[in-house]
């Protein structure tokens, strides 16, 4: 098998949405734009993205979403609205919405610590 090669991509996030920045991240990441892509293989590149916060939230998002977790204990339950996220750090709200975008497996983590966010 020959090497897997792989370029670091830059991408501004200036006045682009969440979502659509995320799905072309994830695209990336993994390895769907090579012509040679095979999905049991890890064959994606770097992805760098720089003005992070500079993205662009369209409707009510930011006031009305929220990021929720659970401990698994009783009283557990952690709600932080996106606005609180964004204001501390901004990556961290394009990190959540990539990792949600790419494939549920042992890949994933690895996928993921080929992201850069400036």
């Amino acid at each position: 098998m020959s090497e897997i090669k792989r370029p670091t991509h830059q991408i501004d996030a200036t006045d682009k949405p969440l979502g659509r920045l995320a799905t072309a991240v994830a695209v990336v990441l993994r390895g769907k734009n090579k012509p040679d892509f095979q999905p049991q293989i890890d064959g994606g590149d770097f992805v760098e993205v720089v003005n992070a916060d500079k993205i662009k939230f369209t409707g009510k998002k930011l006031e009305r979403k929220e990021f929720i977790t659970h401990s698994n204990y009783p009283g557990g339950l952690k709600r932080k609205k996106v606005k609180e996220v964004f204001a501390a750090n901004p990556g961290e709200v394009l990190r959540h919405a990539v990792i949600g975008m790419l494939p549920k497996n042992k890949l994933r983590d690895s996928m993921i610590k080929r992201l850069i966010i400036k």
